[in-house]
């Protein structure tokens, strides 16, 4: 008995690696930690009724960016550690499957994993303030989107101490990701996870695009919205049509692991490129769903600390839908390599060097709007101006490898390596930060300390560059991916060297973020104008932090960047509208189903993992029985009186 029990302890945990054990323990206290804390300052009613049962998108937003800044924290690790390995040649910092495992989970976390909650953080923060309206369209469905994540997430992360991650690379190719050559549970684990959190990412595309159509501001015409939200349209577009090919590729990938199934396996009849089809179909334009928002946010900073209009707003919104369409007919250029043929090639090749153009009119338009503004260099521009160059890089070597010929030199190689992060970091990650600070004192009421900002984006940028330009030329001098280690005579040691200190030097960068957050929690200045940066749109006419129901009385709009011409109206003395009484807002009420209903697709998830069929059942259970539930419940909302509004807005100093 003791030792099947042995036996099952030393299979189900890791083990065997000094590292995951102080994973372990790391673990342990933390969740001690919380527990205590939440069960000695009495906050475990206070953490259900305010968070885990809350449908305000405000709220909501800010769940998604702290678990996108937690996921940061454990994929920049992973790049530390990749980074450490390779630092000098013959280096045994990791063992070789260790190494695997963690170029598997560092490209999966940071793309599904911190790059998508991060812009759905923006989205929920910013897009209902911007469009002047009091919700998202389907505020129990933006509930389940997060806790589908939080639990995928969870599911994902979990495997790094239990049963084991995947090792697959994270595109999870086929036949390397097929039972006989992947037996443990750490590519179910993958299969799963992302199959969940994809689920909540479908629903969240669905919810935004809806909320935009639908619910925006009287007055508020389509041409006439913040350029976030022109992004937020793009963007959901092509979560709607490109994510039910993931959902395909991984499901049928699920079925040949746990069923025996065949549709990848070339023994049997099946097809690995197929796989490679559905996966790239959805994961070139998933590179454009985590860009174009940034594209989203560098529009409005630029505006705000140019004092300017932005310039082209009209080839700006012809630019985004544009990509969004392209970027459906790319896919093809990530295996040039494959012999598709010189047609098929040339076609993806052509098409590839298409996105450029539309990109190419963004940057000349966020260029002519600082032209001659008054331009003022708070952290936020800094990420934005800084942006610029990074992408220009990234997108003359894009043209590069879209290249058929070309790409025969660069494939597989670090050139690629260089010109994907320049791309997904350089935009993405500059980006969300850019609105991480643009956007913090309308989520807390305070302003991040600009001093300790300034620090984190300059030890982030030149790390940046230290970090990836020698491996233009790694890939150049023929050095390939996911290779774990390096013989000494290759010529590769010293740029290698360079490139593991630019990456701790962006490790630097990202401490400072978390100092100047920490700092600015006690010592940063308060917002109690509601408008600190002599903003343009509409939600910085509201206070900071806005009210739960957002806007007392729903305003109308007669222009773009509404805020700033009333703004404007005020200064000329143009006498405001007479204003109507607050009347009752209609609002939906918190439910605890969405973060139940997701606790149970990760009991059936993880089930599925170990081949646990019970567990899995039960899983299913509960996601039913949530379902039903629902579905037989009809007091859902409620009304707040004109009269707690009116209180409310006076406590505010606005009534």
């Amino acid at each position: 008995m003791s030792e099947r029990l042995h036996n099952f302890v030393t299979s189900f945990f890791v083990t065997g690696d000094p590292m995951i054990y102080g994973a372990d323990v790391s673990i342990v206290l933390v969740s001690l930690a919380i527990l205590f804390v939440l069960t000695y300052y009495k906050k475990w009613g206070w953490l259900w009724r305010e968070w885990l049962t809350t449908v305000d998108h405000k709220k909501i937003g800010i769940m998604y960016l702290i678990a996108s800044l937690l996921m940061m924290f454990r994929g920049g690790a992973d790049a530390i550690l990749m980074r450490t390995q390779l630092a000098v040649p013959n280096n045994h910092f990791l063992q070789a499957e260790h190494y695997n495992q963690i170029f598997t989970t560092h490209g999966t976390i940071m793309i599904l994993f911190m790059a998508m909650p991060f812009i759905f953080a923006m989205f929920n923060i910013a897009v209902p303030l911007q469009i002047g309206a009091r919700d998202v369209a389907f505020p129990y469905l933006n509930a389940i989107s997060f806790w589908l994540f939080f639990f995928g997430a969870m599911l994902l992360n979990l495997s790094f101490v239990i049963g084991g991650s995947p090792d697959a690379g994270w595109t999870s190719y086929p036949p390397l990701a097929e039972l006989p050559f992947d037996k443990g549970p750490g590519e179910n684990f993958y299969l799963l996870a992302l199959q969940i959190t994809g689920i909540g990412s479908m629903g969240t595309g669905i919810n935004f695009l809806v909320t935009i159509l639908k619910m925006r501001a009287p007055g508020m015409t389509l041409m006439r919205m913040p350029l976030f939200c022109w992004s937020v349209v793009a963007a959901s577009i092509l979560i709607i049509f490109a994510f039910p090919a993931l959902t395909a590729a991984l499901a049928l990938l699920l079925l040949d692991r746990v069923l025996g199934a065949h549709f990848f396996s070339m023994v049997q009849g099946g097809n690995p490129m197929m796989y490679i089809n559905l996966f790239w179909v959805w994961g070139h334009p998933e590179v454009y769903i985590v860009v174009l928002p940034a594209f989203g946010v560098f529009s409005e900073v630029f505006s705000t600390f140019s004092r300017k209009r932005i310039f082209g707003y009209s080839s700006m919104v012809a630019s985004l839908m544009a990509i969004s369409v392209i970027s459906y007919f790319v896919w093809v250029h990530h295996f040039f390599t494959m012999g598709a043929g010189p047609g098929v090639n040339a076609f993806f090749a052509i098409a590839t060097m298409c996105v450029g153009i539309p990109t190419g009119v963004k940057v000349f338009n966020w260029l002519f709007t600082m032209l001659r503004g008054r331009i003022r260099i708070s952290t936020a521009m800094l990420w934005a101006v800084g942006f610029i160059p990074n992408f220009a890089i990234g997108g003359a070597t894009g043209v590069m490898l879209a290249c058929a010929p070309g790409d025969y030199q660069y494939h597989n190689s670090y050139f690629l390596i260089a010109h994907f992060h320049q791309v997904l970091i350089g935009g993405t990650v500059y980006g969300m930060l850019a609105g991480m600070y643009y956007w913090w004192p309308k989520m807390f009421g305070f302003i991040l300390d600009e001093r300790l900002g300034r620090w984190a984006f300059w030890w982030f940028n030149i790390g940046w560059y230290v970090c990836f330009l020698p491996q233009y030329q790694l890939g150049l001098m023929g050095m390939t991916r996911r290779i774990y280690t390096y013989p000494p005579n290759m010529g590769w040691n010293t740029l290698n060297l360079i490139s593991t200190i630019g990456a701790y030097m962006m490790a630097i960068g990202f401490v400072l973020i978390v100092a100047d957050v920490m700092y600015s929690m006690f010592k940063g200045q308060r917002d109690l104008t509601g408008d600190p940066w002599d903003a343009r749109t509409l939600e910085w006419s509201l206070p900071s932090p806005p009210p739960h129901y957002n806007f007392a009385r729903i305003p109308t709009v007669t222009s773009r960047d509404a805020w700033w011409v009333m703004k404007e109206a005020r200064k000329q003395g143009v006498p405001p509208e007479p204003e109507e009484p607050f009347k009752p807002i209609h609002m939906p009420k918190n439910s605890g189903r969405p973060f139940v209903l997701s606790a149970f697709f990760f009991i059936g998830g993880f089930g599925l993992c170990f081949g646990w069929i019970w567990m899995a059942v039960i899983g299913l259970l509960g996601v039913l029985a949530c379902l039903l539930f629902r579905s037989l419940e009809y007091d859902t909302d409620y009304w707040i009186p004109a009269e707690e509004v009116e209180h409310e807005e006076a406590a505010l100093g606005r009534a």
